[in-house]
């Protein structure tokens, strides 16, 4: 009994693993359909569904995106003419000063005594030679004996503007208006022509220092619009460009052009990097489509446009300007028409599809 209790449970155990493994195949085998069922109601070419952008005249601004370098209207180090003692300084770092301000003095003891002596030195030539005057009028002295008065009398005077100059050394004054830097001198130094006082910057306005590719050259104009932007600073600011160079860099290709803008808040400093859009010109009325509307091809560009009756339409265009996501269509299409955006590499020519309009 115990054998055949066994065959009898190993047959059911056998049995159960053959019905759990085929009855699953037989069940999708039934659920499939057969070959010749129809997939479709009716049978036929399903409609493409795709993008379509309708396009409309808009203003292309042709522009380019480079880097450039803020610089200072104006920058100089400040340097004594002459050489001499340090006796008062007169300014505070990082003061704003204005055109001609004192702002050190050097020692002009000498200069002072100079000046003096030769006051005197005129006063008595002047005096001679007014007297010689009178006399040469009497015709008491002769002309020659004037004339040596005379000339001592200018010589007088000439010394006199020589140490006047001299004297307007010992003071040096602000060139321009503009921020101070850090002072590199102190009171009681001896000071010459070789060494620094201090810097002074205008930054009312800034000038941008950028370069672009030469074959952009022959559409670069004075008071083209530029905008730009830094890292501490991301709004962009309008500039204009002033002036560029009348020759490209034949290193580089590349043609340097300067523009300026306002700068009251001085949130731009020199030595900054910034980004630029320049703005080479402005086209009125444009009809842009999107860059991955367009396919090349041997002769030329084409598009897809969605007719008002749901067809493809094949359209060859002629491109112009390129920007980063768009591109100008010259010819080939008109405004209204619905071009297609996505199902590009899928769209035949006569194809169904249907189309949603996108802005």
């Amino acid at each position: 009994m115990k054998k055949q209790t066994k065959i009898v449970l190993i047959i059911g155990i056998l049995v159960i693993i053959a019905v759990a493994f085929f009855y699953p195949r037989l069940a999708d085998q039934r659920s499939e359909p057969t070959a010749s069922a129809p997939s479709g109601g009716g049978g036929g070419q399903q409609a493409l569904p795709v993008d379509v952008i309708k396009l409309k005249m808009e203003t292309l601004k042709n522009q380019l995106q480079v880097t450039g370098t803020i610089l200072p209207n104006e920058s100089v180090n400040l340097r004594s003419e002459i050489s001499g003692l340090v006796s008062r300084i007169n300014f505070k770092e990082g003061q704003y000063v204005t055109k001609g301000t004192p702002l050190v003095y050097l020692n002009d003891d000498e200069l002072q005594a100079q000046y003096q002596r030769l006051q005197f030195t005129q006063k008595l030539f002047e005096t001679q030679e007014n007297r010689q005057k009178q006399l040469l009028a009497r015709e008491a002295i002769s002309q020659e004996e004037y004339d040596i008065v005379l000339n001592q009398y200018n010589t007088a005077i000439s010394d006199i503007k020589l140490v006047e100059a001299q004297l307007s050394k010992t003071v040096i004054r602000a060139p321009f208006n503009g921020i101070l830097g850090l002072r590199l001198i102190s009171e009681g130094s001896v000071i010459g022509p070789n060494n620094d006082i201090v810097s002074i910057v205008n930054i009312d306005p800034i000038k941008i220092e950028f370069s672009i590719p030469e074959r952009y050259a022959s559409q670069v104009t004075v008071g083209s619009p530029i905008y730009f932007s830094s890292e501490s600073s991301p709004e962009e600011v309008e500039g204009k460009v002033y002036a560029f160079e009348p020759q490209v860099d034949l290193a580089t290709r590349t043609l340097k052009l300067r523009a300026q803008s306002p700068n009251k808040q001085g949130k731009f400093l020199p030595g900054m990097f910034v980004k630029i859009r320049f703005i080479l010109d402005v086209v009125e009325n444009a009809l842009m489509v999107p860059a991955e509307s367009v396919i090349p091809e041997l002769e030329g560009y084409k598009v897809f446009v969605a007719t008002a009756d749901g067809k493809v339409e094949q359209r060859r265009i002629e491109i112009g300007t390129r920007t980063e996501s768009h591109v100008q269509v010259l010819s080939g299409l008109n405004e209204g028409d619905l071009v297609l955006t996505t199902g590009v590499m899928q769209a035949r020519q006569g194809m169904s599809v249907v189309a949603t309009v996108i802005n």
